[in-house]
């Protein structure tokens, strides 16, 4: 069996398990097979809600479609010093926040308690702005 119906052939046994057993058993006595189908396409699994990310500036680069009323970006600054960027490294926040480099850029600022901006851009986009560049690497939170 090919993995995708694996993994279609696991949703659908979880998502049965989730429905309630009044539904399912009187599905089962059906012997037409397309109400069969309807009934068991009728059976509305319910789904544990995601959690929310936190609001304000801890939760921010944690939600992934955040709403218009949140914030567009915060500031901080990276503590010591601070050589520049390369692609995927860690860079933490004084505020606590981890930030990995999401795009292949590299650059060299080479200053220490350099001060940062995180903007949001579009589609669930974020940026690096560091007070001594122009440049802006995209970053993705990873805490």
């Amino acid at each position: 069996m090919r993995p995708i119906l694996h993994i279609l052939a696991l949703l659908l046994v979880s998502g049965l398990a989730l429905a309630d057993d009044a539904s399912l058993r009187r599905c089962r006595q059906l012997t037409d097979p397309a109400q069969r189908l309807s009934c068991y396409d009728a059976i509305a699994v319910a789904a544990p809600a995601p959690p929310k990310p936190e609001r304000g500036p801890e939760g921010f680069g944690l939600d992934r479609q955040a709403p218009k009323e949140d914030l567009a970006e915060i500031e901080s600054s990276i503590v010591g010093d601070f050589k520049g960027w390369t692609p995927n490294k860690m860079i933490r926040l004084a505020n606590g926040q981890v930030w990995q480099i999401a795009d292949g850029s590299t650059g060299y600022i080479g200053s220490g308690n350099t001060k940062v901006k995180i903007r949001r851009g579009l589609l669930g986009a974020y940026f690096l702005q560091f007070e001594a560049s122009n440049r802006s690497p995209r970053v993705r939170r990873v805490q």
